[in-house]
């Protein structure tokens, strides 16, 4: 005999996600939760998933909502869990992955009286949510009617931002009190706004005026709609196209490895090369030098295109294009020429030289971190989605070709904490499997990434361990510091390896020191086993930061 809660409000809350079609709810053990638990654990349309760290599970239910591109509801009892939430969520925030954060709470009349685990949870989120909602308990006057309301509007509000939206709960004690049967409760009218848009004229005009038109796509998911709409305009050499390997674009004539073209370039060469229409596209852009040269360049036109977000990352936007890019083009495709332009020929001769050079350069490279990327670019099967941790890990990728892999990384606050938990959560949603790439200090800090029963066995993770923050010997400024400040206390050198964390987690586990071995066990690596693996490649005392330097050095 199944058994639910009685609590009228999580019977109300699981029968909206019911209507709403949201049937991935991730719970992080608790009490003042349980009600949540114990009731969706038995409704037969939720699939529900335990995961114990609460830091983990938000980025977990994170990469399972960008793999299903829906909302995940996530819940955890009350107090300091629900902090540990807040990462997640403003990566969620910044990417507009839809979370629904659904946080347990004692009666509001408990708050600063110092009872156990109770914090001021109203509007915690507030910074980095599209909603705070607050549900009555169910002793108040027209709480029913009231809570109806509140969950429905939340609902709304997290598919229309595409982000999190935060619906705390108190709960009043008994909380294990629980019936057999549910209340019939009414379908719900869906009221989702959906934006109409018409392109102005003066973009029309703009766009027929300016003689060097560059679009920048920074990250964003794969979109065959895109992809096509953007490959009619550089069918002609209309514009130029830069993209990166997260931009999920793939087409011989983008622009794909941003900062193998333009990392040295000179003041003289910002202007040589800038555009007067510059389009943007997605989120954030990984290439630092991309910035740089942007906002020297200061194009006439800005036109930024998301539903969202409308920042002025190079100081000149001068329209906010509040508007799905898929929409956009198919629309400015109907009235304007694609002729040819000059512009597209002058960085087409750049592209040529510089790939050039960059196989010229791998045809001398020792076994470092740069070796290891290259290596795997070529390696990785076709069907394999990648994520790619933060840090040097996503700075390597962006000077390799994954072909139509499609790359996934959290470049929405850019921080290495949840890329495991992330690529775990997306893994188990995905019907083709997942391969992380990540630093050491990336992979040992999200250990309890590892932390669930749901890891299918195809899920791959490579480990390039360099034995410290690797990034801090690329990146100009620390190394000012004191050598062993340096080592100590920001690139926080080590020696740890994952073999035993393998074993623990139930991973197979297979470690390399030098590029004969690497070569060997690559192929191998991605055949099917039993249970996934970990391909941990040793790269201590190699120089990675030298070699890089040195190719960009040689890449002038």
């Amino acid at each position: 005999m199944k058994k639910y809660s009685s609590k009228r409000s999580i019977q109300i809350l699981a029968h909206l996600l019911q209507q709403y079609g949201i049937a991935d709810i991730v719970i992080s053990p608790g009490s003042r939760n349980a009600p949540l638990a114990i009731h969706f654990s038995e409704v037969d349309s939720f699939n529900c998933y335990s995961i114990v760290d609460e830091r983990s599970a938000a980025f977990v239910a994170m990469g399972m909502a960008k793999s299903e591109k829906k909302p995940v509801a996530i819940t955890c009892t009350s107090g300091s869990a629900v902090v540990n939430y807040y990462p997640a969520v403003t990566e969620a925030f910044y990417q507009n992955i839809p979370l629904l954060v659904l946080t347990a709470d004692r009666p509001t009349d408990f708050v600063d009286i110092f009872d156990g685990q109770t914090i001021r949870q109203k509007d915690v989120f507030h910074q980095h949510s599209y909603g705070d909602f607050q549900l009555l308990e169910d002793s108040r006057e027209n709480a029913e009617d009231i809570n109806f309301d509140i969950i429905k509007k939340a609902i709304e509000l997290c598919f229309e931002k595409q982000g999190p939206v935060h619906i705390n709960i108190p709960l009043e004690e008994p909380l294990y009190e629980l019936v057999s049967e549910l209340p019939t409760f009414p379908d719900v009218e869906k009221t989702i706004k959906h934006k109409e848009y018409e392109i102005p004229s003066n973009l029309i005009a703009e766009w027929h005026t300016s003689q060097r038109i560059m679009l920048l796509v920074g990250t964003r998911d794969y979109s065959p709609e895109l992809e096509n709409q953007l490959t009619q305009l550089v069918k002609n050499h209309s514009v130029v196209v830069l993209s990166e390997a997260n931009s999920n674009l793939h087409h011989e004539k983008f622009f794909k490895h941003i900062d193998r073209y333009i990392f040295n370039f000179t003041e003289e060469d910002y202007k040589t090369y800038a555009p007067d229409l510059l389009i943007t596209v997605g989120q954030n852009v990984v290439s630092k030098k991309v910035k740089q040269f942007l906002r020297s360049a200061r194009p006439k036109q800005h036109w930024h295109l998301d539903e969202v977000w409308q920042p002025d990352t190079y100081f000149s936007l001068t329209e906010k294009i509040e508007v799905k890019p898929e929409v956009f083009f198919s629309k400015l495709l109907k009235f304007i020429n694609l002729e040819p332009r000059p512009y597209f020929n002058l960085w087409d001769v750049l592209r040529d030289k510089k790939d050039a050079k960059h196989e010229q350069f791998l045809n001398a490279i020792e076994f470092s971190d740069f070796y290891f990327f290259n290596k795997a670019s070529q390696t990785i099967p076709e069907n394999y989605n990648i994520h790619v941790s933060n840090s040097s890990g996503i700075r390597y990728a962006q000077l390799f070709d994954f072909g139509k892999r499609k790359v996934y990384c959290n470049r929405g606050t850019s921080g290495i904490d949840g890329s495991t938990s992330t690529a775990m959560g997306f893994a188990i949603k995905n019907e083709n499997p997942t391969l992380l790439i990540t630093g050491d200090l990336s992979f040992f800090y999200d250990i309890n990434g590892l932390w669930n029963q749901y890891i299918p066995p195809f899920v791959r993770i490579m480990i390039f361990n360099n034995g410290e923050g690797n990034i801090f010997k690329i990146i100009p400024g620390p190394g000012n510091a004191n050598p062993n400040t340096l080592d100590e206390f920001i690139a926080t050198k080590h020696r740890k390896n994952a073999e035993s964390l393998a074993k623990h987690f139930g991973f197979s586990y297979i470690r390399v020191e030098d590029e004969l071995t690497l070569d060997r066990v690559m192929e191998n690596f991605f055949k099917p086993d039993a249970q996934p693996k970990i391909l941990e490649v040793n790269t201590y005392g190699k120089n990675s930061a030298d070699v890089l330097k040195s190719y960009f050095e040689f890449m002038k």
